[in-house]
């Protein structure tokens, strides 16, 4: 696994084989990353279910300004900081904790954001209940986007709050971006 583009572009990430991950593939990343290039630059980014750090070391390579990397995995957590460091990646934090509880830290803290990947277990309902949070906390800035990962589009839920402004397959996979209304 690469990072595809941007300062830390062709640096290696460990973490391909982590149990309980499934890294988001180059070519899937490439045209992710192509569809919200706009939205990338000096941004405030949220990976979610963040395994190696992958999606949200590649958004501070493409000029985000801050990441915030959260796995409740301690050991995807050790090879997220393994990454930073190898890599030198500044303006990122990594937090060992559980989703819900992420997204109260960041309620309570006042933190906002500009992209949101989410990326969890594909046979759950986490992506349902993480948009629900999200929406309740006002976590997403005004003009920012969640993107969704997940096997089946079905499992892609949000409500009348959110629209989605791309959704597209690759392979195996949906990727769905969504915007507040």
């Amino acid at each position: 696994m690469k990072i595809i583009s941007g300062i830390y572009k062709g640096r290696n990430l460990d973490g391909f084989n982590l149990d309980g991950t499934r890294p988001t593939m180059d070519r899937v990343k490439e045209s992710l990353f192509a569809m919200i290039q706009d939205y990338i630059k000096d941004s405030v980014v949220l990976d979610l279910f963040s395994g190696s750090g992958n999606l949200g070391i590649e958004s501070l390579s493409n000029g985000a300004k801050q990441a915030y990397l959260v796995d409740k995995n301690y050991k995807a957590c050790n090879i997220i900081k393994k990454n930073i460091s190898t890599i030198g990646v500044k303006n990122v934090e990594v937090l060992n904790m559980d989703y819900l509880n992420a997204l109260k830290y960041f309620h309570d803290n006042n933190i906002k954001f500009d992209l949101i990947f989410l990326d969890p277990p594909y046979n759950s309902n986490y992506i349902e209940k993480s948009i629900e949070k999200i929406d309740e906390y006002d976590l997403l800035s005004e003009n920012g986007l969640i993107i969704a990962e997940n096997d089946s589009v079905d499992r892609i839920v949000y409500s009348d709050n959110f629209s989605s402004i791309k959704d597209k397959k690759y392979g195996d996979k949906w990727v769905v971006i969504l915007k507040k209304l």
